[in-house]
């Protein structure tokens, strides 16, 4: 009985000490300080309209105003693509022409899955569509944009769908269950476009990045700290993420580093808030309680700690919505210093 109760004591010991290297591994060490940082937004024209904000002026401000030279750029296939072989291109046209004006640099990103909710922006008219009915429809929604826009100097890099690993959103059944569609659009545009680099991102939270890393060229992750935890339609929670330190993020974009050989950047840094109910019908203080000028500072610091060289910041349109409405322009002041340093 000695024997064998000595044999789980050595094992659970194994366990603890291996237990321990891997915490260590993950939450203990030096924090590299970014001095060089790219700071650019994600942008949605949707998002802004939701805002009953006029889009293209946001879009303007943006780029002079705020002085921003990067754009990671949401175009939803539901706005382009209003029916089945039928594109309306003119306002993504005249983004993509304001960037060329400006010098300024489009991360694009396209799919089925696109960011902000529900996340996959299917056509109404593919809305019966058949697994692989929808699948070829996206692949032919892609090709078309790629083909348009693949010879503008302002497209930096393409985006292939928006975490399409990572299960969050209203998205069809199939979407989940497998990476292959997700591999198939990689090719397509590898094909159409080989000079320049695919990015595919995901969770800086709840994942691990590696399939992101095996499948695109550039792996691109989220960052958040203060978010609205939903369990049902009536209970959830504010979440922190402060166990979730800087030096997290910087270990498994080493990582990724070694075992790919892949870049790892943040697309998408919190800067707006997130609440148990939709932006437009949160008050100013529920909104406080994740975002403020205080957090939003709290925040590019923990990101310049990760060891990243490149930040997108997501909110821009309601630091907008913030100053022209609300008379409160203290978060896109603070963003146009950054931008403008």
């Amino acid at each position: 009985m000695k024997k064998y109760l000595k044999i789980v004591l050595i094992f659970i010991a194994a366990v603890a000490v291996l237990l321990g290297a891997v915490l260590g591994f993950f939450l203990v060490g030096k924090q590299k300080i970014s001095e060089n940082i790219t700071w650019g937004v994600d942008f949605s024209q949707s998002q802004a309209e939701y805002l009953k904000l006029d889009w293209k002026d946001v879009y303007l401000k943006t780029i002079t105003d705020l002085g921003v030279k990067n754009i990671k750029l949401h175009t939803n296939w539901d706005l382009i693509e209003t029916n089945n072989g039928g594109y309306y291109f003119a306002d993504t046209d005249w983004q993509i022409k304001k960037a060329e004006e400006n010098n300024v640099k489009i991360l694009y990103v396209l799919g089925l899955k696109t960011g902000r909710w529900p996340e996959c922006h299917v056509p109404s008219w593919a809305s019966d569509f058949s697994e692989q009915q929808l699948k070829e429809a996206t692949l032919s929604y892609i090709k078309n944009v790629v083909q348009r826009y693949k010879n503008s100097e302002a497209i930096a890099y393409w985006q292939v769908e928006n975490e399409p690993l990572f299960n969050f959103g209203i998205c069809p059944a199939w979407y989940y269950k497998s990476d292959e569609f997700l591999q198939q659009e990689v090719a397509l545009i590898k094909l159409l476009d080989p000079s320049r680099k695919i990015i595919v991102s995901d969770s800086g939270e709840g994942s691990a990045w590696l399939k992101a890393g095996k499948i695109g060229d550039i792996v691109g992750v989220t960052i958040y700290r203060k978010v609205w935890t939903h369990i049902t339609d009536n209970f959830g929670f504010n979440t922190t993420y402060l166990f979730i330190n800087p030096t997290v993020y910087a270990r498994k974009a080493f990582i990724v580093e070694k075992m790919f050989g892949k870049k790892v950047i943040g697309i998408e840094l919190q800067a707006e808030p997130w609440s148990y109910k939709p932006l437009m019908e949160t008050s100013l203080p529920e909104q406080s309680k994740t975002m403020s000028p205080e957090i939003f500072n709290q925040n590019v610091e923990f990101a310049k700690k990760t060891g990243f060289d490149t930040f997108y910041f997501w909110g821009v349109e309601w630091w907008y919505w913030l100053k022209e409405t609300q008379n409160q322009p203290e978060i896109w002041n603070q963003a146009k210093t950054l931008f403008k340093q």
